[in-house]
Order: C-alpha cells, then structure tokens, then sequence
C-alpha cells in the first residue's frame, strides 16, 4: 500500500474544507492505516473508535433496510466526527472544529473516498521490485543421451583453432 498516496490525500483534503482538524484511514476492524492528527489525538485509539461506530451505523442501515452506508457524524459541543466507509473493509474518519462547512466536507470527500478506496485495492509499489523474476540456476542436468558427445577427432581438430 502506498502510505505516501493516502497521507497526500488527507493533508489534500484538510486543505479544502477549512475546519478539518485531523484525519484517519483505517481497516474495517479498527486498525489504523494512516492518520493525519495532532499530537493530542490517539490515532490507534480514534480508528478503532472509529470503527465500532460505523460498524453500529452500518448495522442499522442495513437492519432498516436504508441501503449501504455512506457516512455518519458525531455532533460534540466544539466539533464533529465523520466517519465514512471506504468500500466494506475500510473508513475514513474526518474530525472538524465548530466552524467546519459539513455540506463542503461532504461533498469534497466523495472523490476523496474513490481515490483512497483505489489506493488501498493496488498492488504496493514496494512489494513490486519482489515480481521480477528470479535468476534462474545453471543447468545441472545429465546431457541427453540421444545426444552424441563430440567424438576424438572432433575435439582434436578443435584444438587447433
């Protein structure tokens, strides 16, 4: 996975919408992927959070028959927390201050969410140096026996070269 890809994502988003204070990308099961936060926030800590309440969301929507989840916030007396799936086995949480434009953050982080979900399904470039291939072993083999070694004459006219 490209870390770099998704950390130029965030920072890219936090850059749009004004009022974005940090942002996680996190596996389904809670395990951070890449975090853009503070030193005051607990980036583990926000995506496993992260990760049981939009798991709830989910089960939800799907046990009232509203369709796929898309997004969820939390509402606190200075900001809010979106967490948005990133196909079914990702998130992404944003965290924003009490003046972040909800409608903006909603509507930039469409595109935002296709391009991490493509991120995370990619091959890593890291592991690709692994597929070239293999220097293979010199031939040990035993020769052919249909095949006719050189006979006397044949090498000793050889010699000569």
């Amino acid at each position: 996975m490209d870390h770099k890809a998704l950390a130029m994502e965030m920072r890219g988003l936090r850059e749009q919408v004004t009022g974005i204070t940090d942002t996680a990308v996190a596996a389904a099961d809670g395990l951070l992927i890449a975090a853009d936060t503070a030193d005051t926030i607990d980036p583990e800590g926000l995506a496993a959070i992260a990760a049981a309440g939009l798991g709830i969301a989910r089960r939800t929507t799907e046990a009232t028959g509203r369709g796929a989840l898309r997004r969820t916030v939390a509402y606190g007396s200075h900001g809010c927390a979106a967490f948005y799936a990133v196909g079914d086995t990702a998130l992404m949480v944003v965290l924003g201050d009490e003046g972040i434009d909800l409608d903006r953050l909603h509507q930039e982080t469409q595109p935002t969410l296709q391009r991490i979900g493509t991120i995370l399904t990619a091959p890593d470039p890291a592991e690709s140096d692994l597929t070239e291939p293999v220097p293979t072993e010199p031939d040990l083999t035993e020769p052919d026996p249909t095949e006719s070694a050189p006979t006397a004459t044949e090498l000793s006219a050889t010699e000569g070269v």
